[in-house]
């Protein structure tokens, strides 16, 4: 079994009930989610030997977060345990022509205060396959970005594969760096990147010539995005493999959705779906990132592991929560054509 660790904030997420709006709401639904958390638990479905590493302060609400995880069957026991709150994050879920909304409430997080020297990551990281951070974790504090980088360079020292979704979260680098300014030392050691084109213009400058995302009208050529692939593969020499997640956005209930693959030479193209009823598609590109690592470790072809990628991400938008709860066998029937809907009995 493939052992895959994550390492990021796990937060408390309280939605509006069904489509209200903040100005409405008189009671919350809680829920539980964070990026690198959200692919340790897609892995952990599908059967990966799923390490989750973040910082939690020691009260009930974060007892009942790692209890959740555990449930799901993550390993936590790299975690470190200090602080005094788990973030919050408020969600509105957006209509049709009106876009959800998020309100962070993360500020002194436990993570948020962690240091370089808190993870023991030699132990965390021994018999590791694979290391995978995301661009949120370096946004929340200094002390947050160096741990990352000390993190990854004792995977690179290891020879574990790292794993990166740019993820650009303009609402967060708010401690005096920006996210330019952060992020090249990072990724400089990541074997595999995943973006959108915001995360690639908004942090390196890197963009598809002639592409803006507010007219796609859902329609998006992939090709397009080979030369984004090929910059940020320049930019960043040891990236073996870009993949580009790709959101055609019609309105907020109706996306198109796919993904693309690049080794330098080869680009493999998802099959594209049509998304007409999104029941929540906060976590989105985690499920995406999750089905990619689980397909690269699993199936023989790169086709094979966009293709499962893809899939387990548009299950994902019918699933309320940041949580993607599907198996191997659900994605792997949806890959096969298995989208009608009908009841399983």
């Amino acid at each position: 079994m493939a052992k895959v660790v994550t390492f990021g904030e796990v937060m408390l997420r309280l939605s509006t009930p069904g489509y209200q709006r903040f100005s409405q709401a008189r009671q919350f639904d809680i829920n539980f989610g964070g990026g690198e958390a959200n692919v340790a638990v897609s892995l952990a479905n599908y059967g990966v030997d799923a390490h989750f590493v973040t910082r939690l302060p020691k009260n009930d609400i974060a007892a009942m977060c790692a209890a959740e995880l555990r449930a799901f069957g993550v390993d936590l026991d790299g975690v470190v345990w200090g602080g005094d709150r788990l973030g919050i994050y408020y969600l509105e879920t957006g209509a049709v022509a009106r876009g959800s909304k998020v309100v962070y409430d993360r500020a002194n997080s436990a993570i948020a205060e962690i240091k370089p020297g808190m993870v023991d990551w030699h132990k965390v990281l021994e018999g590791a396959d694979w290391f995978h951070w995301t661009g949120i974790t370096p946004a929340l504090s200094q002390g947050a970005a160096d741990a990352c980088l000390e993190a990854i360079k004792v995977a690179n020292e290891m020879g574990v594969k790292v794993s990166c979704d740019l993820n650009y979260r303009k609402k967060l680098w708010k401690y005096g760096k920006s996210a330019s300014e952060v992020m090249p030392a990072l990724v400089e050691g990541c074997d595999l990147i995943l973006g959108n084109e915001e995360d690639a213009e908004k942090e390196f400058g890197i963009k598809p010539e002639g592409f803006d995302a507010e007219k796609t009208g859902g329609e998006i050529d992939q090709a397009s995005f080979i030369s984004v692939c090929r910059q940020l593969m320049q930019k960043f020499p040891r990236c073996k493999k870009v993949a580009v997640t790709l959101r055609g956005s019609i309105n907020a209930n109706h996306n198109t959705w796919g993904g693309i693959l690049y080794d330098g030479k080869n680009l493999w193209q998802s099959r594209r779906y049509d998304i007409t009823h999104i029941v929540d598609r906060v976590g989105g590109g985690d499920s995406f990132m999750g089905g990619l690592l689980y397909g690269l470790l699993t199936y023989p072809t790169d086709q094979e592991a966009i293709e499962f990628a893809a899939a387990a991400s548009a299950l994902k938008h019918t699933i309320l929560g940041d949580y993607n709860r599907v198996t191997v066998e659900e994605v792997e029937a949806l890959v096969k054509g298995g989208g009608s809907g009908r009841v399983s009995r």
